[in-house]
């Protein structure tokens, strides 16, 4: 008997009932997938499990290299959120840290910048699982940000021959199907306008959750830090709107006691901090430790070169 190749996408299938678990498929109801000593659902079921509101945990990944993906999916994350707003990260990087995220099992979302249709695109013909929309205020952007990011009943431009088609591989309406099935667009609450229409936003069909920028809401309500009242009792009112229609809170922590008091209002997604943020606290971390263990008798720090 011949013996069983390993997939060319680097993970091996894991054994379930006595077999082997088939390649999952696009629109998310495919098996699980092993990277590393990880497994977990394949990266094309996170829509599915981001709006059941099951956990999952993801961090932003800010800086433009592939290695950082592969060692957040090596670990077992569940997604990672390219940040193409905030860092140097231009489509052609986006494009194979989308390749290294697909390889790692991991859910690829792109924060876009700018929101604009063909941006939105663009990502999602790379291969992006989803989008993370900056500045989503008003319903009407919230209407064009989902029309965007879909086929039937949006504006989403067809092409099969990108990594999103299988470069061809993919029949049109299959794909089509797959994509809109998939495709998640989480829309950025962090704007003081936005509360006022909070509950319309949170309705649009083709919007799969609210993501609580607490960053921006801070700065624009003046408040001192996100432990304000203000910046509270928006969180708050965001979180109730999104349960009023069944929909997910997505919510960036800086640990896990943090994300314990989002999860108890209600948040079910968590993007800790960044590949930047956790290695500076690691790396700072290490130095303390190594300073309080290699002292002269006077107490002075002893380089080590």
């Amino acid at each position: 008997m011949a013996r069983r190749r390993a997939p060319c996408n680097g993970f091996r299938q894991a054994p379930c009932r006595g077999s082997f678990l088939k390649t999952a498929r696009a629109d998310g109801l495919g098996g699980a997938a092993v990277s590393g000593d990880v497994v977990r659902p394949h990266f094309s079921s996170f829509r599915r499990r981001f709006s059941a509101r099951q956990a999952v945990v993801g961090t932003f990944i800010k800086t433009p290299t592939t290695h950082a993906t592969e060692i957040f999916g090596a670990l077992g994350y569940d997604f990672i959120v390219i940040d193409e707003e905030h860092a140097p990260i231009d489509r052609a990087m986006t494009d194979v840290m989308l390749l290294a995220a697909r390889a790692s099992n991991l859910a690829g979302i792109v924060r876009v910048s700018p929101d604009d249709p063909a941006k939105i695109l663009s990502c999602l013909d790379c291969g992006a699982t989803g989008v993370l929309v900056p500045h989503v205020a008003t319903v009407e952007k919230a209407r064009a940000v989902a029309a965007a990011a879909r086929y039937r009943g949006g504006r989403r431009g067809y092409s099969g021959s990108a990594r999103a088609g299988a470069y061809g591989g993919t029949p049109m309406w299959s794909l089509v199907d797959e994509q809109d099935a998939s495709v998640c667009t989480i829309a950025m609450i962090e704007d003081p306008e936005a509360l006022d229409h909070i509950d319309a936003i949170a309705a649009v069909d083709g919007i799969h959750g609210l993501f609580i920028g607490r960053g921006d809401l801070t700065v624009a309500l003046g408040a001192k830090s996100s432990a304000e009242a203000s910046v509270k009792d928006a969180v708050i009112k965001i979180i109730a709107a999104a349960k009023k229609v069944a929909k997910p809170v997505c919510v960036m922590v800086a640990a896990a006691a943090e994300a314990k008091e989002f999860a108890g209002l209600g948040a079910s997604a968590f993007i800790i901090s960044s590949d930047q943020g956790q290695m500076r606290r690691a790396a700072a971390q290490t130095l303390t430790d190594f300073k309080n263990l290699v002292q002269t008798t006077d107490g002075s720090h002893v380089s080590q070169h």
